[in-house]
């Protein structure tokens, strides 16, 4: 701590380009900054001031060292206030983006919100890839393999899409036993709002990804559209496996073509890179990732 406060003195005098003001600006006399600065010269066994009767003026290692010095002392200020902001009540507006799909997980911000009653949520729900820092989010939901290098990234958890219809659809129609057979049956297509492209199934055979023609039987660009006919028996939907967890338990979709979709996606969570992590943030982050995929 006396080297810190040494070091604390040297910057002021520096900045102050005199002892005077220097002991004026930390609250002691200017024979008490003369003292540090004298000290520390003595232990670095280098002269850090040229000083006359009247003036101070930095020697050209003075100069190199007083560069060092606030970088040291800046990191001081900001462990200081890290630490402070971890006893501190999370708070303030917290921007979260999220795909589409992330409305499955709004009983869980629901959570959040209860959690922390003074954090105002803001979610967008965009599938495209935004900005996370330009656009000023604090956060960002994301599937797949992130590859921003300004950004942290804390994996949460996976899923993987299948091809679901109802026992009456399949009753009626016939179960699929090949990609290739889907031509003949109805298809539930999602498409984009944000570029409006079609839903591509990603089924595969032997490793290799399918091209084929779906039927465009009915397309909606939101999830829970997609859900519900298919459940109603008006076709088959390409759905994330973790927005049907009680369907498929209840019975009222069944999977198809399960070897045929063999990809699982990533989850992740993504804030901009900081030495400090604000409350709100550090909250969000732990919630995202310990509580998001839970049952």
């Amino acid at each position: 701590m006396d080297s810190l406060g040494a070091l604390g003195a040297f910057v002021q005098a520096a900045d102050s380009n005199g002892f005077t003001e220097a002991g004026r600006r930390l609250g002691v006399s200017p024979s008490a900054v003369s003292k540090a600065v004298g000290r520390l010269e003595e232990r670095l066994g280098v002269r850090l001031f040229h000083r006359s009767t009247r003036t101070i003026a930095l020697t050209a290692e003075g100069s190199r060292f007083l560069e060092r010095c606030r970088r040291i002392l800046c990191e001081v200020e900001a462990a200081e206030a890290e630490l402070t902001q971890t006893q501190a009540e999370p708070q303030g507006r917290l921007r979260v983006s999220l795909p589409s799909m992330g409305i499955l997980f709004m009983p869980k911000f629901a959570d959040f919100k209860r959690r922390y009653p003074l954090i105002e949520v803001e979610l967008d729900f965009s599938d495209r890839l935004v900005d996370v820092i330009d656009e000023g989010f604090d956060a960002v939901i994301r599937t797949g393999d992130p590859a921003d290098s300004r950004l942290m990234v804390r994996k949460f958890g996976s899923f993987r899409r299948v091809l679901v219809a109802s026992p009456a659809y399949l009753e009626q129609h016939g179960r699929p036993s090949r990609p290739e057979d889907l031509v003949d049956h109805a298809c539930l297509i999602f498409r984009y709002a944000t570029t409006g492209k079609l839903d591509r199934w990603p089924l595969h055979r032997d490793g290799e990804l399918l091209a084929i023609d779906l039927p465009t039987t009915v397309v909606m660009n939101t999830l829970e559209p997609q859900i519900c006919l298919a459940e109603h028996g008006l076709g088959i939907a390409c759905i994330p496996d973790l927005a049907i967890h009680r369907q498929l338990q209840a019975g009222t979709l069944v999977t198809v073509l399960d070897d045929c979709m063999p990809v699982t996606t990533g989850l992740s969570v993504l804030w901009p890179s900081s030495r400090q992590l604000s409350p709100k943030l550090r909250v969000f982050v732990d919630f995202a990732a310990e509580c998001l995929l839970e049952a």
